[in-house]
Order: structure tokens, then C-alpha cells, then sequence
């Protein structure tokens, strides 16, 4: 009761507060309603079955809160919106094509009365179904050349049917529909700032007719707003503080007190730009050779330099790796890879200490990249300190064999290399070591065989032991999911769920393929790519600081400027009189 209490207490406060015009009208939160009613009877029978149902809806339409509460997942919503109608052609054509290759492929991959013969009819080609999975897996190349493999073998002339459908499915189609996606994208992207920038623009217009000076003319020619007005009010508007005090500038700058609407609306050019970074004025030496170290290393080369050393260092690691990759630990003899490192080390110290000098300490963590630096220097440092001390400790406590005493500085110098690897590569390869098991069938219970009473086939999910990827709890469900979005063998699982589950899970995962592959990772790609193109073009022909600025300035509103029109003061003041909350005599 007491969330149905909850549920008609907000009803109530949304209607009051934005009215019940604007309530009926907003589906947003008429949804949010009936989301959150539809739980709470599923909430209530869940009570009277004593939590024994087999289906909880509520869990079913959690993502809805989400979605709602997220200016960010609506827009996108409404571009997918947007751009399915474009795409649906696209997705019609790859439909007819999968179906036109399987009803061709189960012709020519039909059953023969050879035995020898019908190793593509029985693992590809068998039924419609499992046709049709065939070639919907090749369409991503997840099962390239696999699935052509037992006809290749046979008759080479079988790959022509394959290469035709990966070249028409794969290569255009997929790559079609990937430039719409991107296309609509662009386009969905520019209509939404060219929608944010006019209604910017009339609430800035709105602000000035509201504080608009009636004493100094009253069309909206000559209404100006004074400026010991203006920075009253503009004290208690909520944004940035570095907004805030450009606006305050620009606006003391008006020598009669007054400001016009054209310069008023030039005043808040600034909240469409992101806050530029001063790094803190480097220190004064009075000594030539601080101030030539401060020089050398405040120049942009410096940096070049480090990278080159960090490649060097990383070159010197991989050497010895591969040199050592199949020596025994007491047969590996790493004292020359040893002393590089603590060179490589010391010249990391040296550098961080330098430019600490150089820029001072503000200075110096006023970048990004030398936190960065200094942070791996200073753990590096640590992490030999602490082999060091290591290593005194096992000496001390095993005996004086020189063999024992190499093993132990081998194997340290490993540890030493590997940590170098991921600190200043930046990469790292997790592996999951949870075994959990599958949802129906547990690996306890099957052995890794190719023969005997628990023989498996080559590249199956128990062959490849994929026990960990199963729905057994939310993190592993995200993983598994994850798994299918990058499609690498992701027809291992969809063969293992429908056999031990039902066909119809296939649907299911093709859903996912088609929401998360298809449409998500392109959307995320198409914002990488104008994002890219934009910050591209304009740093071909700038300077090292001009590219730093334009990182700090380049917000969504800027990278589409040249293709956004300002709206007029005719359309502005048009909507204004048609606005139904803003009454203006003029």
C-alpha cells in the first residue's frame, strides 16, 4: 500500500507542477506511470504467490527507469527512431538475400546417396533452420571458412557460392547499411544542436524583453537592458563559474551602462564553449642554467623524446623475451636486461624531476599526460625498491648456490619486464578464471575428450570449455552478451543454448546481434568518426597550442557550427508572441 501511496502522491505532484495539458502530452511520463503501476501489481501477485510465480514482469521493464531518466539514452532512442525507417530497406534486402542463398544452398547442399558426400548437408545445411543460422553467422565471418570447409573439400567450385554470398552480405550490404546508420546519424545529431542552439537563443531573447529598459525606447529595435541590472540577476542564474565571469567581463565593457539585443545575445556566445584550461605561470629563475633546463625541457620535443625512449624501452623488453621465451629459469641470464631497466628508470626519475623544475609543481600537474608519466615513474620506482628488498630477504635465506641465487634474479627480472610491459604499454589481457557452470548442463560432469564415452566435436562449447558464459547471474550475462556483440564464434553459444535450451533462443540472440553489433557499435562508431573528422580538419594546419586550445573548445556546438544557422530576429520574436507561458506587450 504504501507504494501505490508513493505511485498517487507523484501522479499528483507531476500534474500540479507542469500542469495537465503539459502532462497528457509528455509520453515520457505518462509511461513512467504505467511502468511503475504494472509493477506494483506484478509486486502485489508476487506477495499473494508467496514469490513462487515464474515470471516477474517488473524485472522485464527496469530498463524503462533508465531510459527515463536519461536526457542522453532518450536522444538516442530518437535517432534510432529516426534512422530505422532509412535502414529498413537495407534490412529487407539483407533478409531477402540470406533467404535467396539458403534456398540455393539447400539445393546444391542437398542430401546424396554417397555418405562420404554429405558433410556440408549434415553439419550446414540439413533444414531451414539450421540454413539459414548458417548463413547468418557467415554474414558477420564468425564461421569463415569453416562452414565451407566439408563442400570445398570436395569440389573447389563450391567456394564460389560462398565468396558471392560474403561478398553481396558482408562487404556491401553490411557496409550499406553502416553508411546510412552514419549518415542519419550526422543528420539527427545537427537537427538536435541546431534545435538546442534556437531554443538557447529564445530563452536569451526572452531574458532580454523581460529585462529590457521601458525608459529607453519600447520597440524591440531600440529596448536595451542596463548593465547594473543585468549582473544582478545574471548572480543568482545557476552556471559555470568560468561562463559567468567571461559574461560579467564582456558585459562591464559597455562604456553608456546599456545593452542592446544584438550585443546582449553576443554576451552568451560563451556558454557554447567549453572551460579552456590556464596552466599556472611557470616559475622565475635567475639562474642561466635553471632557466636553461627550463627552456629545454618546457619545449614540445621533450615529449617526442620520451616517447622514443618509452619505445626503446618496450623494443628492449620484447628482445629479451623472445630471446629467453624457451629457456628454462635457470638457464635465462638477464643481468644486461637489468642494468637497461635501471637506466630506462632513471632516465624516467630524471625527466619527471626536471620538468617539476621546470614548470613547478602546479605547472607540472596542470598536464595530463606528465600526471601519467609521473604516476608509472613513481610506481615503477616503488616496484624495483620493493624486488630489491625481495631479493635480499631470499638471498639471505637460501643457500649460497650460485644456481638458486640466478634462479631467483630471473625470475624476478621476469616480474620486473612484465610489469614494464603493462605499465607503460598501457594494455592488459584479463582472463576470467571463474568456472562457473552451464545453466542445464554442468563441465563436471563431461570431460575434455575427443573420444571415449564423453566424446565432443572439435569447436563446440564443451570442446571449447565456454562453462563461465552462461546466464547464471548479472555479471556473466553481461559478459556472455558481450561476447555475442563481437560475434567472434558467437555460434558456439547460439548452438549450445538452442540444443540444450529450445531453437526459439536463436531469435533471441539475433535480436541482441541486431540491437547491440548492428545499430549500437555504429552509432558509437559514426560519433567517433565526426567527432575524428572535425577536430582532424581543424588542427591539419594549426600549432601545437592551437590543437591544445581546440581540445579544451570544441564542444558539440562548435563542431557543427559551420552547418547551423542562427535563427533570425523575425523567427525569434515570432515564437516569442506564440509562446503560451511568456506574455510581452509590445
Amino acid at each position: 500500500m504504501s507504494k501505490l501511496n508513493i505511485l498517487d502522491i507523484l501522479f499528483v505532484l507531476q500534474s500540479y507542477l507542469i500542469g495537465w495539458e503539459e502532462f497528457r502530452m509528455n509520453k515520457w511520463l505518462i509511461g513512467y506511470i504505467v511502468v511503475i503501476a504494472a509493477s506494483v501489481i506484478d509486486w502485489m501477485l508476487s506477495v499473494s504467490m508467496v514469490c513462487n510465480e515464474n515470471l516477474r514482469v517488473r524485472r522485464l521493464i527496469r530498463p524503462f527507469f533508465l531510459l527515463q531518466n536519461s536526457s542522453l539514452m532518450k536522444k538516442t532512442l530518437k535517432c534510432i527512431k529516426r534512422t530505422l525507417p532509412e535502414i529498413a530497406s537495407v534490412i529487407l534486402l539483407l533478409a531477402l538475400h540470406l533467404c535467396l542463398f539458403t534456398m540455393i544452398g539447400m539445393l546444391i547442399f542437398s542430401k546424396s546417396d554417397d555418405p562420404k558426400k554429405n558433410g556440408e548437408w549434415e553439419t550446414y545445411f540439413k533444414n531451414l533452420p539450421k540454413s539459414l543460422s548458417s548463413l547468418l553467422v557467415l554474414l558477420t565471418t564468425a564461421n569463415n571458412p569453416d562452414v565451407m570447409i566439408p563442400a570445398y573439400s570436395l569440389n573447389r567450385g563450391y567456394s564460389i557460392f560462398f565468396i558471392l554470398f560474403s561478398v553481396f552480405g558482408t562487404y556491401l550490404l553490411m557496409n550499406l547499411m553502416t553508411a546510412i546508420i552514419y549518415n542519419q546519424f550526422r543528420g539527427y545529431l545537427l537537427m538536435s544542436v541546431q534545435t538546442s542552439i534556437i531554443r538557447r537563443r529564445l530563452g536569451i531573447r526572452a531574458a532580454f524583453e523581460v529585462l529590457c529598459c521601458p525608459g529607453r525606447g519600447h520597440t524591440s529595435t531600440q529596448s536595451e537592458v542596463a548593465v547594473n541590472m543585468f549582473l544582478q540577476v545574471l548572480g543568482r542564474v545557476h552556471m559555470k563559474s568560468h561562463c559567468r565571469q567571461a559574461i560579467i567581463k564582456a558585459a562591464q565593457q559597455f562604456p553608456d551602462g546599456f545593452i542592446n539585443g544584438e550585443a546582449f545575445q553576443r554576451l552568451f556566445i560563451e556558454l557554447d564553449k567549453d572551460f579552456m584550461k590556464e596552466h599556472p605561470p611557470k616559475p622565475e629563475y635567475s639562474s642561466p642554467v635553471l632557466q636553461q633546463i627550463q627552456y629545454m625541457y618546457s619545449h614540445f620535443y621533450i615529449v617526442v623524446l620520451g616517447n622514443v625512449v618509452a619505445l626503446a624501452n618496450v623494443i628492449c623488453i620484447c628482445t629479451v623475451l623472445v630471446l629467453n621465451s624457451e629457456k628454462s629459469a635457470s638457464e635465462k641470464n638477464n643481468f644486461y636486461m637489468e642494468i637497461l631497466n635501471c637506466i630506462f628508470i632513471l632516465y624516467y626519475l630524471i625527466e619527471m624531476l626536471l620538468k617539476i623544475v621546470a614548470f613547478g609543481w602546479r605547472g607540472y600537474l596542470s598536464y595530463r599526460n606528465n600526471i601519467f608519466d609521473g604516476f608509472f615513474t613513481v610506481l615503477l620506482l616503488f616496484l624495483v625498491s620493493g624486488t630489491v628488498y625481495q631479493l635480499k630477504i631470499c638471498i639471505s635465506s637460501v643457500s649460497h648456490d650460485p644456481s638458486e641465487i640466478k634462479s631467483l634474479l630471473s625470475y624476478d627480472d621476469y616480474a620486473q619486464e612484465t610489469f614494464l610491459i603493462i605499465f607503460i604499454v598501457f594494455t592488459s589481457e584479463p582472463r576470467l578464471s571463474l568456472c562457473s557452470p552451464f545453466s542445464l548442463i554442468s563441465n563436471s560432469s563431461i570431460e575434455n575428450k575427443t573420444d571415449g564415452p564423453f566424446s565432443m566435436d572439435c569447436g563446440t562449447f564443451e570442446q571449447l570449455e565456454y562453462w563461465p558464459n552462461n546466464f547464471d547471474d548479472f555479471a556473466s550475462s553481461l559478459v556472455l552478451l558481450y561476447n555475442i556483440m563481437v560475434v567472434n564464434n558467437w555460434h558456439v553459444f547460439t548452438d549450445a543454448y538452442t540444443r540444450y535450451t529450445t531453437e526459439w533462443s536463436l531469435v533471441y540472440f539475433v535480436a541482441w546481434w541486431l540491437t547491440s553489433s548492428v545499430m549500437w557499435v555504429n552509432l558509437f562508431v559514426a560519433l567517433i568518426l565526426e567527432n575524428f573528422t572535425y577536430k582532424w580538419d581543424r588542427s591539419n594546419a594549426l600549432s601545437v597550442e592551437d590543437v591544445e586550445r581546440i581540445a579544451y573548445q570544441s564542444t558539440v556546438q562548435l563542431i557543427f557550427r559551420e552547418h547551423i544557422q542562427e535563427p533570425t530576429e523575425e523567427e525569434l520574436l515570432a515564437q516569442l508572441q506564440q509562446h503560451p507561458h511568456l506574455h510581452l506587450s509590445w
